[in-house]
């Protein structure tokens, strides 16, 4: 196909397709897909080889938001069933994360409902920082805290935080659909205020909740233009007690043009699946790892994720593997200057040719049940 051979062509030069090839991606047929994930895949190889990257969420605040995000179980006058409470000590934050990065996580993301923090939520996040720090030698802390007044981003910065996170969410001309208290110009402010800041912008969208094809290029183009480090693509969780609860709106194939969508704008971006891949996605969550080259693991804010261990045999069973602290997720030209440099990733002419793993010497005894219901037994059958 013409057009997956000129985006592979403009992202191996990271060179920006036009946004009629980025419409034209997402309005492939079903029959097209392997062949779009095999062309996005030859891009995601290039600039990341076969690593995935795991981040882990700590949800400092939950809850009682008072913002009208139409989307989020956290919302004003959401009657979503969640998990709600108030700020999470350091020390409990900590161990959360320990958890997290015991399981091979190589991020921690701090996360708290609200519109933004406080000068005295600043001052609690930066104890939270520093105590996951201390305990957790290489780990990577991305805050994500809302909107930022002036001087915040630099006081998270000095407290030791390496990114900051953001989401654009959906296009400017309909974000007033999905929130009216603030707009989308406050989510750019603050994206721009943590790179001003020196810290790795970290700046998504989420998809599903009812927009066009154009509005996904669109709030791609304007992610690409900011130049975040990282793009985590999020699946609407439609959470009975919000607006969105009724916007089912994805197939597991549409979530995968999307992300090669999102691939083929961001090249060279850590592109990171997010919350509702096990939702949408489903039994082809593997396929999305030649998109993708970063995952959460585990549960999400208000919703419970795959199993960790599950994410992590999802990965080697798809031949990936995890990234380790002591590799740089970003390809050498986006590195800030100074930052360690990993070994490169193999290209496709460069691969070696594909072997067969070989047979792990541990017995995987979990894999096999006897069978104990359908003929034969009381039990109804598994069908």
């Amino acid at each position: 196909m013409d057009l997956l051979n000129t985006l592979v062509d403009k992202g191996l030069r990271r060179e920006l397709p036009t946004r009629e090839e980025a419409l034209a991606v997402l309005a492939t047929s079903d029959d097209e897909l392997l062949d779009v994930v095999a062309a996005a895949g030859k891009v995601r190889r290039q600039w990341f080889g076969r690593r995935v990257k795991l981040n882990y969420l700590v949800n400092l605040k939950s809850g009682l938001c008072p913002e009208d995000c139409s989307y989020c179980s956290q919302r004003l006058g959401s009657k979503a069933e969640i998990l709600k409470y108030t700020w999470l000590k350091p020390d409990d934050a900590s161990k959360a994360a320990a958890a997290g990065v015991a399981g091979g996580a190589k991020r921690v993301c701090l996360v708290a409902s609200g519109r933004g923090p406080t000068d005295k939520d600043v001052d609690r996040v930066s104890e939270t920082i520093s105590a996951i720090k201390e305990q957790n030698e290489g780990v990577e802390v991305c805050a994500c805290l809302g909107l930022l007044s002036d001087g915040q981003a630099e006081r998270l910065r000095a407290a030791g935080a390496d990114a900051y996170n953001h989401n654009l969410n959906t296009s400017e001309a309909t974000y007033g659909d999905i929130c009216t208290t603030h707009d989308f110009s406050d989510r750019v402010s603050t994206v721009q205020q943590a790179q001003a800041a020196g810290m790795s912008a970290c700046s998504g969208l989420i998809a599903g909740m009812g927009e066009s094809d154009a509005d996904l290029v669109d709030v791609v183009f304007a992610l690409r233009e900011l130049d975040p480090d990282s793009v985590p693509v999020n699946f609407l969780i439609p959470f009975e007690g919000t607006p969105l609860a009724k916007e089912w709106n994805l197939t597991p194939q549409r979530a995968l043009r999307i992300l090669a969508m999102v691939r083929f704008v961001c090249p060279d971006i850590e592109v990171r699946l997010a919350g509702g891949r096990e939702v949408h996605l489903r039994s082809l969550q593997p396929l999305a790892l030649h998109l993708v080259n970063s995952i959460f693991l585990g549960d999400y804010l208000t919703s419970e994720g795959q199993a960790g261990k599950d994410d992590l045999a999802m990965i080697e069973d798809a031949g990936f593997e995890v990234e380790g602290t002591d590799t740089t997720t970003l390809p050498e030209h986006r590195r800030p200057c100074g930052e360690q440099v990993a070994a490169a990733p193999e290209t496709d002419a460069e691969a070696p040719a594909a072997t067969v793993p070989a047979p792990s010497d541990e017995a995987r005894r979990d894999l096999v049940s006897v069978r104990r219901r359908g003929a034969g037994t009381d039990l109804p059958p598994n069908a």
